[in-house]
């Protein structure tokens, strides 16, 4: 008796999720009030592989009076960056993780995963870049800090540089200046690392200094691991920076990862990772201010009161508590970086939010691999979402770069990080 081969057996269940109806426009799944299609639920969902190509002589697509450079190649896998008050750069380099596959599908989807990502294997370090003289060349690229374990979400304040590793918030003495770490860093609190299914560990801090905010993400699709292994997952945390005390800020966030502060008002938001396996349409990964004691629906129901069939037990008082998030992103462009803009960035771009789209694996269509403008008026999103820097993907559906964390430098720039590419992109305006 003949046996199909697992790579032809993966090709038959990739052909066969390929199957079922049109996707919607996704123009209706962005902004306050997406359109949500019914779920669709199959063997296997759609999956996409981001074949990746090198960039050449090419660089990303940015908007008109705007450049783009590259200021640092040959990364270990760069995650999330922070411009330093003199202007330094520092980029948190790594990979994490280490959940097991639960089901075939799961094998078949991190087979797939796979092949979108860098080979290049994580570096577990801080790298800072410098450009002493000004002119856009950062001539300086050294080693911060390494030996940490998974190193994503960083911030700065109160003569402390954050760290968010996977497995625990830890920081270092920083001085204006410094080019490396003067000792290994003390731990302000362990954070919930068993399993990691979400292994990255948002961080954000408070205007005066006081708290730290991690987001935390679940360590499943579901809850298929059973709500043990959800225990302090899915929220962000607010950590006393003088103790480490912690309590949960948020809950109900399935992937909170990227977290920022907003100007002026103080408050907090963040970009969160939906579900799957409801469909190509479902479910909206969106931008949210995060209410203190604020549920939004993970896992019970998504966007708001929508309830997921899938979760066992129900929980009818849970969805009836659960807030909808304010800005829909549409579905599986898996949002990974967060920042608030400034007026140095231009009267178009002054004011609003820079988010990193790392790009979909379950669509038919890709989605995602872009950075998106998203524009505020009041203190809140106010119109559609704004290609800001594209290309990532070529005409041919090959991927040359995959954007995770963005921040936006005080004096003008926007500081891209590329975790297939391994650089450090920054954009500027020309005149």
């Amino acid at each position: 008796m003949n046996y199909a081969s697992p790579l032809t057996a993966l090709t038959l269940g990739l052909l066969l999720s390929a199957c079922g109806s049109d996707e919607q426009d996704t123009a209706e799944l962005y902004g306050p009030d997406p359109k949500l299609p019914a779920p669709e639920r199959g063997l296997l969902p759609s999956m996409k592989i981001a074949e990746p190509v090198l960039w050449a002589d090419q660089t990303p697509t940015v908007p008109e009076n705007f450049t783009v450079t590259a200021i640092a190649t040959d990364l270990k896998i760069p995650r999330q960056t922070l411009v330093l008050p003199n202007g330094d750069i520092l980029v948190a380099e790594g990979r994490g993780g280490g959940a097991a596959s639960l089901k075939p599908k799961d094998v078949i989807a991190g087979y797939i995963k796979a092949k979108g990502n860098t080979t290049v294997k994580g570096g577990n370090r801080l790298t800072l870049l410098r450009d002493a003289d000004g002119d856009g060349t950062y001539e300086m690229q050294t080693v911060f800090a390494d030996n940490l374990n998974a190193p994503y979400g960083l911030a700065l304040a109160n003569g402390y540089l954050y760290v968010a590793n996977q497995d625990a918030l830890v920081r270092f003495d920083y001085q204006d200046g410094q080019t490396e770490a003067s000792g290994p860093p003390t731990t302000v609190t362990d954070l919930p690392s068993a399993i990691n299914h979400h292994w990255t560990k948002a961080l954000t801090v408070s205007p005066d200094g006081r708290f730290l905010y991690v987001g935390i993400g679940s360590n499943s699709n579901t809850t298929e691991r059973g709500m043990e292994a959800e225990v302090d997952r899915a929220l962000v945390w607010q950590i006393n920076a003088d103790t480490g005390a912690y309590k949960p800020y948020a809950t109900g966030l399935r992937n909170p990862t990227a977290l920022a502060i907003q100007p002026g008002s103080g408050q907090l938001w963040a970009v969160v990772n939906e579900r799957d396996e409801l469909g190509e349409d479902l479910v909206p990964d969106y931008l949210t201010a995060v209410r203190e004691g604020g549920f939004y629906g993970w896992p019970y129901s998504y966007w708001g009161k929508n309830v997921d069939p899938r979760v066992r037990p129900q929980d009818p008082d849970m969805v009836a508590a659960a807030i909808t998030p304010d800005y829909a992103l549409g579905s599986h462009v898996a949002a990974l970086g967060l920042d608030f803009s400034s007026a140095a960035m231009g009267e178009q771009f002054a004011d609003g939010v820079f988010i990193g789209q790392h790009g979909s694996w379950n669509r038919k269509n890709p989605v995602g691999y872009k950075v998106v403008f998203v524009p505020f008026s009041n203190g809140r999103p106010s119109g559609p979402p704004v290609d800001f820097v594209t290309g990532f993907r070529t005409a041919e559906g090959k991927t040359r770069g995959r954007p995770v964390g963005v921040t936006v430098d005080p004096r003008g720039a926007l500081i891209v990080a590329d975790d297939l590419a391994n650089t450090v992109w920054r954009v500027t305006r020309t005149q």
